[in-house]
């Protein structure tokens, strides 16, 4: 169980999602970089180029200081890692269940927020966007790839979600191998 809350530090660390875009006029692609408490473009302006496109099309800019869950998804890190160490230390199986339900718990908030989050910038367009076309959202997959237009969007994973599934698995490995012989 401490490894599995140790491990959560990494998180702070590197991207939690990643959504790329191919398009013709930017062959090399852009994308941004999701973390617990940042985005970022993956390269130096890709940001500004994607609120650019976004722009044209009448989505609102991206603006990570106005994301409110990216300065309260640290303290729920920071809360699943000093209570799992906690967890760890007193060695109780009936807390131990009980982080792994609210991690998971969290871990189901925080996708649908994200889906919540994107559907909300496809969406609620500018109807004086230079660009219009009726009836499309510019909404990118939760997870996968989506042709939007001329942009092929592709939505997967970081390396942070990863991270936070092996915690998961191994916090639930803690948990079942600690089962009171009968």
């Amino acid at each position: 169980m401490a490894i599995a809350s140790l491990l959560l530090g990494l998180v702070f660390t590197v991207p939690i999602w990643t959504i790329d875009m191919d398009a013709p006029q930017y062959p090399e692609g852009i994308g941004m970089e999701i973390s617990i408490n940042k985005i970022e473009g993956q390269k130096k302006n890709d940001l500004q180029n994607i609120n650019g496109l976004n722009h044209y099309i009448g989505m609102q800019e991206i603006n990570p200081d106005s994301i409110p869950e990216l300065k309260i998804m640290p303290w729920i890190f920071i809360f699943l890692i000093v209570s799992g160490l906690g967890i760890a230390i007193w060695g109780n199986r009936v807390a131990l269940l009980i982080w792994i339900i609210l991690f998971v718990l969290f871990a189901i908030a925080g996708l649908v927020d994200f889906y919540l989050w994107s559907y909300d910038y496809g969406h609620n367009l500018s109807e004086d966007a230079a660009i219009v076309v009726p009836g499309m959202t510019y909404q990118p997959p939760l997870i996968g790839t989506k042709q939007l237009l001329n942009i092929t969007a592709s939505s997967w994973p970081g390396v942070g979600f990863y991270i936070s599934l092996v915690s998961m698995g191994l916090a639930s490995y803690a948990f079942w191998s600690s089962k009171p012989s009968s």
